[in-house]
């Protein structure tokens, strides 16, 4: 049971989760929980970039040309002393271990979910 936590199907609609691909990612040394930085092609939607916390089970160059999904439509979030413009999407198990979300087989960027 979810709680209070029911939506209705027009706040679904609004998220913009969108599929992209990695095309580089970083350790982010002054963030203040480990993580990365990334940019992320989404295609006409262009590049964004954005921190990750998944230091536990990725390294950088096993990230870089992934497809992965993300929101699009979050306003900017400052993180340390970067802008971040997406929202990558993971599933956080146990220790905070967060598996990212991607598309069963190459699809092309920009690529709405819902």
């Amino acid at each position: 049971m979810l709680g209070n936590n029911v939506i209705q199907w027009d706040d679904f609609t609004k998220v913009e989760m969108r599929i992209g691909t990695v095309i580089s990612c970083e350790v982010f040394e002054s963030a203040r929980n480990p993580a990365y930085k990334m940019n992320i092609d989404f295609g006409e939607f262009g590049i964004r970039k954005t921190s990750a916390q998944i230091t536990k089970l990725y390294r950088p160059e096993n990230i870089i040309g992934k497809q992965v999904i993300a929101v699009l439509n979050f306003p900017p979030k400052q993180i340390a002393k970067m802008m971040s413009e997406c929202l990558v999407l993971g599933g956080v198990g146990d220790n905070n271990e967060v598996t990212l979300i991607q598309p069963e087989r190459a699809t092309k960027n920009g690529t709405r979910i819902g």
